[in-house]
């Protein structure tokens, strides 16, 4: 009796471990289903923030077989990996959206940067633009100031006239004509003013003899060269002094005064700068025009 006893014990032994298996494993199916409905709740209720996401919390019973149950089910692994999964691709989102947010970032930044590039340069165009205009008036009015010293120099000397250049025509006596020397000297000294202002002629005739006679002869004389001036340069008559000195003493190189034998024509060219005012105002004005061309609008 006692054998039979001791032969069922083992038996009985090995049917009460597979039952008391089963129901530790129905214990531990139960507790993951538990943890995986807590954990599905909880990521449906967070945020988007990181530090406002709760971590995910380890079970803390092992059940009959430890830390590994062999006879785990593959949805009981899938219950167990499914909040690892969930929890991963939530960090993948909240990377991919730091990215992103990252990127809008650095091209606000490059776009404001590119701007304020572009509107430094336009800002150095319009300094150095403004420098040029600067200085181009600056030599406006310096260019104006000397034209009118130049201006106020020729009305103080508009009558005062300087002999500029002097030509001596000699004449046979008795001769009024113009010869072929005393026309080339009196071309030379007329060549240049058709174009000019500012300047008159004067023309002393002197001749040998006396009273009267001489008079009229060295009149004759200034005339001839005045007919030429006018008819030959279109010298106005207006701009021509003539005078018949007759047989007036006349002063020699040396400084002595001394009467002629012969008749001569004395042609002094005098001015007064109107001319050269003239020719410095078109220089001024060729200038002004190049910087205005110049000048960007």
């Amino acid at each position: 009796m006692k054998n039979r006893y001791l032969m069922l014990l083992p038996l009985a032994a090995s049917l009460m471990v597979p039952a008391m298996a089963q129901q530790s494993s129905s214990t531990t199916t139960q507790q993951p289903a538990a943890t995986a409905t807590q954990a599905t709740q909880t990521a449906a209720t967070a945020t988007d923030e990181t530090a406002a996401r709760q971590p995910l919390q380890p079970e803390i019973k092992q059940g009959f077989w430890g830390k590994l149950n062999p006879f785990a089910r593959k949805k009981y692994v899938e219950r167990q990996l499914s909040p690892i999964r969930n929890r991963v691709n939530e960090l993948d989102e909240l990377t991919a959206s730091n990215t992103k947010m990252l990127k809008d970032v650095d091209a606000r930044a490059t776009e404001g940067i590119r701007l304020a590039s572009n509107r430094a340069n336009e800002a150095d165009q319009h300094a150095v633009d403004a420098g040029n205009r600067a200085q181009a008036a600056s030599q406006t009015a310096q260019q104006a100031t000397t034209h009118l010293q130049n201006v106020e120099q020729v009305v103080g000397n508009l009558d005062q006239y300087k002999p500029a250049t002097q030509a001596e025509i000699r004449f046979r006596p008795g001769q009024t004509a113009l010869s072929k020397n005393a026309k080339d000297a009196i071309d030379e000294m007329a060549a240049n003013l058709k174009d000019q202002k500012g300047y008159v002629i004067e023309v002393q005739g002197f001749a040998p003899g006396k009273g009267t006679a001489a008079i009229s002869s060295s009149q004759a004389m200034a005339d001839s060269v005045v007919r030429y001036l006018v008819l030959n340069h279109e010298v106005p008559v207006y701009r021509i002094f003539v005078v018949g000195m007759g047989n007036a003493p006349v002063q020699t190189a040396d400084g002595k005064t001394t009467k002629l034998r012969g008749g001569k024509v004395n042609i002094t060219l005098l001015k007064n700068g109107v001319d050269q005012l003239a020719s410095a105002n078109t220089q001024n004005s060729q200038p002004q025009q190049q910087q205005m061309t110049q000048t960007p609008q």
